[in-house]
């Protein structure tokens, strides 16, 4: 069933319309009056409606009924990543955003190949904002994640370790998986912190680890720079279900 992202929908709306690009989107499907559309909010609610009318830039919908979307995860997970190469970031915004990412937070790190000026960081930002709509849409997501970014490695320690679970996934980490992190369960909001292409410096390793932030290993291999968020998140995703966490066992002595 298509989907389409219309943030001005209101709780109890009785009728919708689609314009601009959801109207432009909608004609390319052909949609005609009595098919059946999903709307949401882009808040976690969907409404279930019927296309009532077709014009020359809008579609008007009855709505059928409104849920909570079945698509988000229980858990809000905070995806931390130091400024990369342009294509790095941008396919990490893409595939966090398909696999459940509650928001999408770019930082500086010492080791950071990529510099942006404010100008440029704020155009970066506008790209990156329509790609994680696009895919939230693609997916079936009931939230668009908000991709932002924060001024010094500092602040996103600061901010990343008032989540309830603060993860900072570290190559050289020998003592703590992050199976073992994970193992408690029952967490709502929980960051992932990852590194740039030369990966942290033992500094900023200390100042998280001081600040509360957990330091675990993501297995003996080094993952580059855009697959170590994705396969954290994954993990976090699937161990947040009961029924992953007593399938799997999680034993907290097994490093990954």
């Amino acid at each position: 069933m298509p989907k389409f992202f219309v943030p001005e929908a209101a709780p109890g709306a009785r009728f919708l319309v689609l314009t601009g690009e959801n109207a432009a989107h909608a004609k390319v499907l052909r949609l005609k009056p009595g098919e059946r559309v999903t709307v949401c909010d882009a808040k976690g609610t969907d409404f279930q409606c019927t296309v009532s009318d077709v014009a020359p830039g809008q579609i008007s919908l009855v709505v059928q009924c409104e849920e909570p979307s079945r698509a988000e995860p229980a858990v809000f997970c905070s995806v931390y990543m130091a400024f990369a190469k342009a294509e790095k970031l941008e396919h990490v915004v893409q595939k966090a955003t398909e696999l459940g990412a509650g928001e999408i937070v770019a930082f500086p790190s010492s080791r950071c190949v990529a510099r942006l000026d404010e100008k440029t960081l704020a155009k970066k930002l506008e790209r990156w904002q329509k790609i994680a709509a696009s895919a939230a849409e693609q997916s079936g997501r009931g939230r668009i994640p908000q991709v932002r970014a924060v001024r010094s490695f500092r602040e996103a320690v600061l901010e990343a370790a008032e989540r309830e679970l603060a993860l900072f996934p570290y190559e050289n980490e020998k003592t703590q998986s992050l199976r073992a992190c994970l193992s408690a369960g029952g967490y709502q909001s929980v960051s992932i912190m990852t590194g740039p292409e030369g990966g942290f410096s033992e500094d900023e390793v200390a100042f998280a680890g001081q600040n509360g932030m957990k330091i675990c290993s993501l297995g003996p291999r080094i993952l580059r720079c855009e697959t170590a968020p994705l396969a954290a998140l994954s993990a976090l995703l699937f161990a947040s279900s009961t029924a992953a966490r007593s399938r799997w066992g999680l034993s907290p002595t097994t490093v990954w």
